[in-house]
């Protein structure tokens, strides 16, 4: 056959796959622009103002640095638009002295691991309230014990921790877990990381490796990425060094863009009976979700999350964020939603904007005020 014949058909071919390529590409650039539009829209169109109330707050941050500082940012940012005044220290300094020079209503404190109770007690002697947000619920509750009664009201992220502070002598104990942080965690239009089906974002912890070592070659002939410490703990570890990067604490900005860039990101909550790591000797179950739980669905991303015996109070599970209880549960779930594109678009938007609604800091703290300034 003349070589002008033979070109002819090949070069149609290769037109026409370009074309169907070329559409499809298309297609699904305008599926991905029309949904971070949207997203984008939902967090544009639900703004909650929460009421300023005439209060001065001196807030004590954490004095542990990160990880605990991003949460030191979101709660000061947020009290800035809250209240008359916000007076800052550190669980490091002087706390009774600058709050007898700055006398405020209220002295909050974030964790207060650092904090000595003779500070304490020397705020509540100048009679101005106090009060603790506790941050590791109800994993190192054997080391609140000696402490934790020093306060006027004590709020903890973990529900099943209430009774627990209760029948240690504390009257005033609140459920009030932690939240998004709009600054931090929103959606952004065209995030940095490299695009990934499944993300994953923590520490590997003893329990997590047990969890994720049997399914890590199903997880990992998908696009996942896993990211956080002590990954090269996890056997076989050097099989995926590709997409597992270790030993990073990563900020809020780069966490966002890793829940921004993935199809799915999963969520598994910290074992309660990882004894090497926990000090929690009376195995005080975990009922709440944590605060990776507000973070992924406030960046519009589907989430699959383990499942705890509180997290529909905040999220309808089936509608604004899936659960899974096994290995075998997750796959499924990990398949099904990355075959019905559609349906894990509209779960992200949902949870996008109950998020907004109310799970963010703003209403945490106003819910803080209402019980302490009623």
């Amino acid at each position: 056959m003349p070589k002008s014949l033979a070109a002819g058909p090949r070069r149609s071919a290769v037109s026409d796959a370009y074309g169907r390529g070329r559409n499809a590409g298309m297609h699904a650039g305008y599926d991905e622009g029309y949904f971070r539009g949207k997203s984008q829209g939902i967090v544009n169109r639900v703004v909650y103002t929460p009421p300023v109330r005439d209060i001065h707050v001196l807030f004590v941050s954490s004095g542990k640095g990160f990880p605990y500082s991003p949460i030191d940012e979101a709660i000061i940012g947020t009290l800035h638009g809250m209240v008359r005044q916000v007076s800052l220290t550190d669980a490091k300094q002087d706390v009774a002295a600058e709050a007898s020079r700055t006398r405020p209503d209220l002295v909050l404190v974030l964790d207060g691991m650092y904090l000595p109770v003779e500070q304490m007690d020397a705020v509540r002697a100048m009679d101005i309230r106090t009060a603790v947000w506790m941050t590791d619920d109800p994993y190192y509750t054997d080391m609140t014990v000696d402490w934790i009664h020093h306060y006027d009201y004590v709020f903890t992220l973990e529900l099943n921790c209430v009774a627990h502070y209760q029948n240690l002598g504390c009257s005033q104990v609140h459920y009030l877990p932690f939240a998004a942080f709009p600054v931090h965690y929103r959606p952004i239009a065209m995030p940095g990381a490299a695009k990934r089906d499944i993300g994953f974002v923590g520490t590997a912890y003893p329990k997590r490796i047990q969890f994720f070592e049997p399914i890590m070659d199903q997880l990992m002939a998908h696009r996942t990425f896993i990211n956080g410490n002590w990954w090269e703990k996890f056997p076989g570890y050097g099989r995926f060094n590709n997409q597992i990067e270790i030993n990073k604490w990563m900020g809020p900005a780069e966490t966002a863009d890793v829940y921004n860039s993935a199809k799915i990101v999963i969520n598994l909550h910290r074992a309660v009976d990882d004894d090497e790591i926990n000090q929690n000797s009376g195995h005080i179950p975990a009922a709440s979700p944590n605060p990776r739980t507000f973070e992924i669905s406030a960046c519009g991303t589907l989430q699959l999350c383990d499942e705890r015996s509180d997290l529909a109070r905040f999220y309808t599970p089936g509608v604004e964020i899936d659960t899974y209880r096994s290995q075998g549960e997750l796959l499924e779930k990990v398949e099904y939603y990355l075959a019905n594109d559609h349906l894990r678009k509209e779960i992200a938007h949902r949870a996008l904007e109950r998020t907004y609604q109310e799970h963010t800091y703003a209403h945490r703290l106003n819910t803080l005020f209402s019980v302490i300034f009623p």
